[in-house]
C-alpha cells in the first residue's frame, strides 16, 4: 500500500516527528511504501476559494507553490496519515493549509484509508482536530477510519507510545 504522511509539526525532533517515524518504520517493515512530507518545511499557502481547480483547472490548483509536489503523492496514496501537534485545540496552521488545498483534487483517486496522529501537552485537547477529521475525511470523502492516535505529556516519545504506533504501522493490510 502507498501511504502518505503529512507531518504538520514545525519541530523536526519533537513528539509528533517521533510518532511519525515509529509508524513509518512499522509500515515499511510490513512492506508498505511510505512518503513523509514535513509540511512546515514547505511553502504552502492557504486555499483562495477561487474555484479555479473545479471551474477551469480540472483539479489543478491555480497556486504554484510546494503543494504541487504533494498533489501527485496524494493522488497515488491509498492511505493518508495526518500528524500534528495540537495548537489551540486543533492541528497546526501549516497542516491546515495543506488539508484545505486537498479540495482541488476533490477526492484523490486512490485514497481509501485515513489515520491521525496527534500530540499535545495535556489530555482532552483533541476535539477540534477530531471534528475536522470526522467531517472532512470520514463523512465527506468516505474514507475508512484507521484510527486516531493521541499522546500527551509524559506519553510523548515514551517507548510504549512509540511501540503502539510501530505496531499499528506493521499491522496494516
Amino acid at each position: 500500500m502507498k501511504i502518505l504522511i503529512l507531518n504538520g509539526s514545525p519541530r523536526p525532533n519533537g513528539a509528533t516527528a517521533a510518532m511519525v517515524e515509529a509508524f513509518a518504520q512499522g509500515a515499511r517493515q510490513a512492506g508498505h511504501q511510505v512518503d513523509v512530507i514535513a509540511v512546515c518545511q514547505k511553502k504552502i499557502a492557504g486555499c483562495l476559494a477561487c474555484e479555479y481547480c473545479h471551474a477551469k483547472g480540472g483539479g489543478a490548483c491555480v497556486q504554484q507553490d510546494d503543494m504541487q509536489q504533494i498533489y501527485p503523492l496524494l493522488d497515488q496514496a491509498e492511505m493518508l496519515v495526518l500528524a500534528s501537534p495540537i495548537y489551540y485545540h486543533n492541528i497546526s496552521g501549516q497542516l491546515k493549509c495543506a488539508v484545505d488545498r486537498i479540495y482541488a483534487l476533490d477526492k484523490p483517486r486512490n485514497l481509501k484509508k485515513i489515520a491521525m496522529i496527534l500530540s499535545s501537552g495535556s489530555p482532552d485537547m483533541y476535539e477540534g482536530a477530531k471534528f475536522s477529521y470526522q467531517g472532512d475525511f470520514l463523512d465527506y470523502l468516505k474514507l475508512e477510519d484507521m484510527g486516531v492516535f493521541t499522546s500527551f505529556g509524559q506519553q510523548n516519545k515514551s517507548p510504549e507510545k512509540l511501540e503502539e504506533l510501530r505496531a499499528f504501522g506493521a499491522s496494516l493490510k
